[in-house]
C-alpha cells in the first residue's frame, strides 16, 4: 500500500532519541530509513538497560530503549575509518533524499559527511543536523543531553510541587520531552524542506537544537513570563492561568480535574452541592478564580473527600465535567479508549518473535501507517546496502 512517504530514502546518521525519534516517524509513513551504525557497538541506547532483550548480531543487547525509537528501519554498520566504507556512505547519500545526523558541531566534516560536502553531490538533499545548542552562538560546540536542557531550558523551574508543598525541589519530566520535542521539530521541519523542494528542485540544511526548542515549546509558560516579567514558579499538577485545573483529592486517593471554562465550574459546583460557589463574586469568572485560588480549593477539596474517586468520575463525566483518573502506565494502556484505537501494535522480529510497539497517533484516511519492520538488529542489513 502506498505511504505518504513512500520513494523517501533517509540515511539517518542519528543515535540516542532526537534525531532517532524524527527519523522512526518518518518510516512510520512509509520513508526507506537506512540507519548508520558504529560496527560492533552500534546506537549507544542498544545497551540501555534494563529491561534489555538479549544479545544480537555482533554482541549488541537490544534494549527496550532502543525498540521505542527505531522501528521501521534498516541497520547498516560503517565504519567511517575505512575509505572504502565511507566511499559507499556517500554513494547511498546521493541516493537519499534526507540525511540526519546528530554529531557535534563539525565533526563529520573531517569525513566529508557535512552539508557542504554532500550537497556538491546532491543539490536535491535535505539535511537535517540536531544538537544541543545548534551550529552557532557560544556553546554551540558543547554536547547537549535532555536532563540538562530540561534545567537550563526552564522546564524544570516549573515541574514539580511548590517549595511550600515539599523540599523535594526541581524536578524533571519523566520522558526525554526535550529529545522527543526536538524530533518532533525535525520532523515537521523536513517534511516542510522536502514540500519546498517539490516546488523549487532545491535542498536545503536544517539546524535543530534542543536547547531552542525547549524554550519555544514553554508556550504560554514564556509567553507568561514575557507578558508579566516574572518567571512562572512550579506548582505541581496545577495550571498558572486556570482554576481548577489540577490533581483533587478524593475520598481514596487523586483524580484530574480540567475545568477550563465557567460553565464548567457551574456544574463543578452543582455536582459537589455548592452551587453558591459560582455565583460568589470571588470565583465566578477564571481571572477571579486563579486570583483566589487558595480560598476556592480548600472549599472544593472538603467536598471532594467525601467520596472516592470512581463516584466523583462518574458523576463528572455524566455532567460533562473534564476529568480522568490518573493511571499508571499500565493502566493507560488497559484504558478501553487505548484498545480501541489499537495503540498497542506487534511487529514480527526475526530473532524475539512477535515485538510490542506504541502505534503511531496518526490516523491517515489514504495514506495509513504501516509496522512492516521491527526494530533492526545491529548490522542486520549492511549486505543490501554495502558490496562488501
Amino acid at each position: 500500500m502506498q505511504q505518504a512517504l513512500s520513494g523517501i530514502r533517509v540515511v539517518d546518521l542519528t543515535r540516542v532519541l532526537a534525531g532517532p525519534w524524527a527519523t522512526q516517524a518518518l518510516a512510520d509513513m512509509g520513508a526507506e530509513v537506512i540507519k548508520i551504525e558504529r560496527p560492533g557497538t552500534g546506537d549507544d541506547t542498544r545497551s540501555w538497560g534494563q529491561p534489555l532483550t538479549g544479545s544480537e548480531v555482533g554482541g549488541a543487547v537490544n534494549s527496550a530503549y532502543f525498540q521505542s525509537a527505531n522501528r521501521g528501519k534498516r541497520s547498516v554498520c560503517v565504519d567511517f575509518s575505512s575509505a572504502e566504507q565511507l566511499s559507499q556512505l556517500k554513494a547511498l547519500v546521493e541516493s537519499a533524499d534526507v540525511v540526519v545526523e546528530n554529531y557535534k558541531v563539525g565533526a563529520l566534516a573531517k569525513f566529508g559527511l557535512d552539508y557542504e560536502s554532500l550537497s556538491k553531490i546532491n543539490p536535491r538533499l535535505v539535511y537535517c543536523s540536531i544538537t544541543g545548542f545548534g551550529q552557532t552562538g557560544p556553546r554551540a560546540h558543547e554536547a547537549g543531553y535532555d536532563a540538562m536542557i530540561q534545567g537550563m531550558g526552564g522546564l524544570m523551574s516549573i515541574t514539580g510541587p511548590s517549595d511550600a508543598e515539599s523540599d523535594a525541589g526541581p524536578q524533571k519530566v519523566g520522558v526525554a520531552v526535550a529529545d522527543i520535542m526536538t524530533g518532533m521539530y525535525a520532523l515537521s521541519g523536513i517534511q516542510a524542506a522536502l514540500f519546498h523542494r517539490e516546488r523549487t528542485g532545491e535542498g536545503q540544511a536544517i539546524d535543530v537544537a534542543l536547547f531552542d526548542t525547549q524554550l519555544a515549546w514553554l508556550a504560554n509558560q514564556a509567553q507568561n513570563y514575557f507578558v508579566s516579567g516574572h518567571s512562572p514558579q512550579r506548582q505541581g499538577t496545577a495550571h498558572p492561568n486556570i482554576v481548577p485545573y489540577q490533581a483533587v483529592p478524593t475520598q481514596d486517593g487523586y483524580i484530574m480535574l480540567a475545568v477550563g471554562n465557567d460553565g464548567q465550574f457551574s456544574r463543578l459546583c452543582e455536582a459537589l452541592a455548592v452551587p453558591e460557589l459560582a455565583n460568589d463574586e470571588r470565583f465566578s469568572t477564571n481571572p477571579q478564580r486563579v486570583a483566589n485560588r487558595d480560598v476556592l480549593l480548600p472549599l472544593l477539596f472538603e467536598r471532594l473527600k467525601t467520596q472516592p474517586s470512581q463516584h466523583w468520575l462518574q458523576l463528572f463525566n455524566s455532567m460533562t465535567i473534564p476529568c480522568g483518573p490518573i493511571n499508571t502506565v499500565g493502566e493507560a494502556f488497559g484504558e478501553a479508549q487505548a484498545q480501541a484505537r489499537n495503540v498497542e501494535q506487534q511487529i514480527e522480529h526475526p530473532v524475539m518473535g512477535a515485538v510490542k510497539t506504541v502505534a503511531n497517533p496518526l490516523k491517515m484516511s489514504k495514506t495509513p501507517i504501516q509496522y512492516s519492520l521491527a526494530p533492526p538488529m545491529l548490522g542486520e542489513h549492511t549486505h543490501e546496502y554495502l558490496d562488501s
